[in-house]
Formats: structure tokens, C-alpha cells, sequence
């Protein structure tokens, strides 16, 4: 089914193939006619668009910062593919504790430009194409096209997202009888594949240049129709995002809403009505049981958990040094209850960076010399990091409370003449802070907590890693399947076995006195 003439993945808009897209070139690549709707509206330039141009211009800012002297050499590295050019280090395979330590601190570098409030920037999907070289003949058939994605995706940093989970639409059922709904093969025609159905939210969907078209684990079906994985071009015809309400375009100024006015992904109900994909853009197809070892082969989770669980720790230590200033703001850091509460966001934020230095550190071996970030703290962060977020948020409720109400509706009342004044006296911060400042640290705060972009938050960190009792049962089977259950038992029974009814069976301990 695959072609021996298969063409590269396009090069579009990105003319020197030594290196990774600009800024420029990204936007530009956007603009290929692509079908987005919202609010009814069918949106001809998502670059451009007032609810998506500053989240693409943040996206553009993390491609600039590939080619400029301040960031280059910790987040890029030389490609191997053969091209004698340069790539985001998590765009190349890991092969030692160093490359995956290098690697976290790329991901790290590119977090911080967005404050860790970015989840799928390119290089989240670079946890899979990163395996698709080391890892092509997991893929059968298929395995040459593995090889070039890998290859292309290394060279010039494409913005991937994913789309696999299937739409909440009579989950109680099989997932083949909802046949209507779910995406499916719907015949095989000259060069490739017809495919239709919907996929849930594809975060950052309308912002990529590709979208990773695949099944969750959850989401499995014993249907071959569904059982299929394919990289997908975003201007494909017959693919359509029907995108939810834009942050970004509902927001104020950048005084009132500096984070939800710049850093909003968005999230999009992803269509496809006969699609056409090519086979070279086919990883696995009508293969059940491929599509049932992905997670567990592919090596994709560990990768996706290391940049995760990185960006995590990026927001916490955002939301750790937010807080910290707003209870000085206030005067509230004097109370011992509320520095308590502080302390345990910068617990939260010491754990998901200890569980980020455990999965670049306790590397494991993989395929032809490439090493993998450590499952086990990988899935300990999917399991904790649910909680997390929602917790934080409750402690800025608790600690900073109405403060994060008592604010003008603007910053522009700053600048009347009327008011002003009675701002400046009347909501002037502790410690020598100014009204404006004081305001321009609580409208932050509220960006983080309070906003309807603050809310989406709290649901995306709470369901980033998938169900939440499979994250938990993955965990286990995880430890069953490599046999650390197995050593917690014999552990247990050795406790045992040092004592019976008789007393002690092994030394230096002393039987106690007899009774009576």
C-alpha cells in the first residue's frame, strides 16, 4: 500500500531545508485555505484573525527563537538525518541521559516564553515523531513512511497537533455501532484512503500546520474501519474545525487579560467528510491490534509525559511566584495560614520538577541506541498532575479572596480623571505598591483563576493524560507488567517470613519474655 516514489511531506513556504521554519515562514503557512469556522463564520486567515493572531504570533515567537543567538544553543542541536542543518533538540531521538536532559531543558526554554500556558506547542508531537526513525518497523507496512515523517518533521520543526479521541457521543456503546460518528475508513481509492467522522477538541488545530489523526487508548474498538492512524494536512478539503469561543478575541486589553489576549490555542470540533489521505501519509491501517499496542510500543507516552510534565512545572513556578506577589500586594504574606498555603504550590511545583529530572535521568533503554524517558515517573505524573492545577486554584481563592474582585473593570479607569484618584487612594497596594500596580497583579491572577480561559485551564490540566481511573490502572498494570509488583510482594513476604507463631525465625532479634 505504500509508494515507492512518495513524496516528501510539503516544504511549504520554508525555502533553506537546512533549518527549521522562522516565524514568518510559520505564519505564512497558515495561510493555505484551510476550512475554520466561528461564530458562524467561516475565518479566511487565521494569522490575521482577531481571535487567533497573537496565539500564532506566540507560536511564531518560539520558531523565531530557533535562529537567534540568546536561545539557540540550549534548544537547538545538529539534525542526523543527513540534511548538515539544525533542530529543536526534541525533534531529534535521545540516545544517552544527556540528550534527554538537554532535551527537557529545550522544552523548558520554549515553555517559559509562553509562562508553561501553551500545552501543545510543536514540540508536544515531537514526542512521536521523534520515535517514528529509531521505531519505523513498529509500523509494518507502513515503516518507510515512519522513516521520512521522522525525517522531515526533524528538519524543519513542523507545528503537529493530534486529534485521537472519539466525540462524547453514546460512549456507553461499542464504538463501531456509533459508526456515524467516530472516524473511519470509508474506502480505498487510487493513491490513498477516504476517510470521515469527527474527532474531540483538537487543541491547537486551527493554529498547526498538521494534525496526527489516531485512536486513544480508550477509545479502542475491535472495528477494523477504525482502527487506523494517518498525518493529515490541515488545508486537506473536506476537513473542518468548528472552533469553540476565542479567549483571545473576547478579550480586552493586554492590562486587563495578558494571558487568555496571547496564549490562547483554542480547541476545535475536528470534521472530516470524505477526506482524502494519501498512503504515504499512512502509519497504520485497518490493524486492530497495531492500533492496540500504540501507547504501550510506540513510545510516544513517555515522550508526550517528559514535555508535559516540563511545561507543568513551568506553570507552577509561574503560579508560585504570581501568588507570592499578590499576597504581598495585599499584606497578606505576613499570615502563617496563608505562607503555609504558598509553601504547598511551591511543593507542587518542586514534585512535578523532581518527576521531570526522574524521566530525563532514570533514562531506559530503547531501539537501536536510543534511550526513552523513565515510565515509571512518567506515569506518576499522570496520575498527580490532574490534581494539581484545581488545588492551586483553590489555595488563590482561599488566600487571596476578594481581592481578586475588588478591581475596576479596566485599566483605562486609571486614566480617567474622575476616578483615578479614587483608585490611586482606595485600591493602592501594601508595601509601597502603587494602584496601578496592585490592579495589574490581581488582573493577572484573575487571568490565571477566574476567566472563562482559566476555567478551560482547569479542565485541559485535569484531562491532559487521559481518564482519570486509566491513568491510574495504566500505572499499575504498568508495575504488574514489569514485575516491580512482583518485587513489592516478595518484599512483604520476606517481613513475613522473618516471624511465625513460634516467634522470631531470623536473628538478631530476641523472642520476648514467656507470659506468666
Amino acid at each position: 500500500m505504500t509508494s515507492e516514489t512518495a513524496v516528501t511531506p510539503p516544504d511549504t513556504h520554508r525555502g533553506d531545508r537546512s533549518r527549521p521554519f522562522t516565524g514568518a515562514e510559520y505564519l505564512k503557512s497558515l495561510r493555505d485555505g484551510r476550512t475554520v469556522y466561528l461564530n458562524g463564520e467561516r475565518v479566511t486567515d487565521v494569522a490575521t484573525h482577531p481571535a487567533f493572531r497573537n496565539a500564532a504570533r506566540s507560536i511564531a515567537r518560539l520558531y523565531d527563537a530557533l535562529h537567534d543567538g540568546e536561545h539557540r544553543e540550549t534548544l537547538t542541536t545538529p539534525t542526523d538525518t543527513g540534511n548538515e542543518g539544525y533542530t529543536h533538540r526534541f525533534f531529534k531521538p535521545a540516545r544517552s541521559v544527556e540528550d534527554l536532559r538537554a532535551q527537557r531543558d529545550a522544552i523548558a526554554a520554549w515553555s517559559r516564553m509562553t509562562y508553561g500556558w501553551m500545552g501543545r506547542t510543536p514540540d508536544f508531537k515531537a514526542a512521536l515523531t521523534n520515535t517514528l526513525g529509531a521505531n519505523a518497523n513498529f509500523y509494518g507496512g507502513f515503516a518507510e513512511n515512519a522513516r521520512r515523517w521522522h525525517r522531515w518533521s526533524q528538519e524543519a520543526v513542523p507545528f503537529i497537533n493530534h486529534a485521537i479521541v472519539n466525540p462524547p457521543v453514546d460512549r456507553g456503546r461499542p464504538t463501531g455501532t456509533v459508526s456515524d460518528v467516530n472516524v473511519r475508513v470509508e474506502e480505498e481509492v487510487d493513491g490513498g484512503i477516504i476517510v470521515s467522522g469527527a474527532k474531540v477538541v483538537a487543541t491547537g488545530a486551527a493554529l498547526s500546520q498538521f494534525s496526527f489523526v489516531g485512536q486513544s487508548g480508550s477509545s479502542d474498538g475491535a472495528d477494523p474501519s477504525m482502527a487506523l492512524m494517518f498525518m493529515l494536512s490541515m488545508d486537506s478539503p473536506g476537513c473542518t474545525l468548528i472552533c469553540r469561543s476565542s479567549y483571545e478575541g473576547n478579550a480586552g486589553s493586554p492590562f486587563d487579560h495578558p494571558l487568555s489576549s496571547r496564549f490562547d490555542e483554542n480547541d476545535a470540533i475536528f470534521v472530516l467528510d470524505r477526506v482524502f489521505v494519501p498512503w504515504e501519509n499512512v502509519l497504520v491501517y485497518r490493524d486492530v491490534d497495531r492500533t492496540g499496542r500504540f501507547y504501550r510500543e510506540s513510545g510516544f507516552m513517555q515522550g508526550f509525559c517528559l514535555q508535559g510534565c516540563t511545561r507543568y512545572a513551568v506553570k507552577l513556578d509561574f503560579m508560585a511566584g504570581l501568588v507570592a506577589r499578590a499576597l504581598k500586594t495585599t499584606g497578606g504574606d505576613v499570615f502563617r495560614g496563608n505562607q503555609a498555603l504558598l509553601g504547598e504550590i511551591v511543593a507542587l511545583r518542586n514534585m512535578f520538577w523532581a518527576l521531570s529530572d526522574a524521566m530525563a535521568g532514570s533514562a531506559e533503554p530503547w531501539i537501536d541506541g536510543t534511550v526513552l524517558p523513565s515510565r515509571e515517573a512518567a506515569f506518576a505524573y499522570r496520575v498527580f498532575a490532574p490534581d494539581a492545577f484545581p488545588r492551586v486554584r483553590e489555595i488563590v481563592h482561599k488566600v487571596v479572596a476578594s481581592a481578586l474582585i475588588y478591581l475596576p473593570s479596566s485599566g483605562s479607569d486609571l486614566l480617567d480623571d474622575r476616578v483615578g484618584p479614587y483608585l490611586e487612594r482606595y485600591v493602592r497596594g501594601s508595601n509601597g505598591i502603587t494602584a496601578a500596580e496592585r490592579i495589574k497583579v490581581m488582573k493577572l491572577l484573575w487571568d490565571t483563576v477566574g476567566t472563562e480561559f482559566a476555567g478551560r485551564h482547569e479542565l485541559y490540566e485535569r484531562n491532559y493524560a487521559g481518564n482519570h481511573e486509566e491513568v491510574r490502572l495504566q500505572c499499575l498494570r504498568s508495575a504488574q507488567g514489569s514485575g516491580v509488583m512482583a518485587g513489592l510482594d516478595a518484599l512483604v513476604e520476606q517481613c513475613m517470613d522473618e516471624y511465625d507463631e513460634h516467634g522470631w525465625r531470623a536473628r538478631p532479634w530476641a523472642d520476648p519474655a514467656p507470659q506468666g
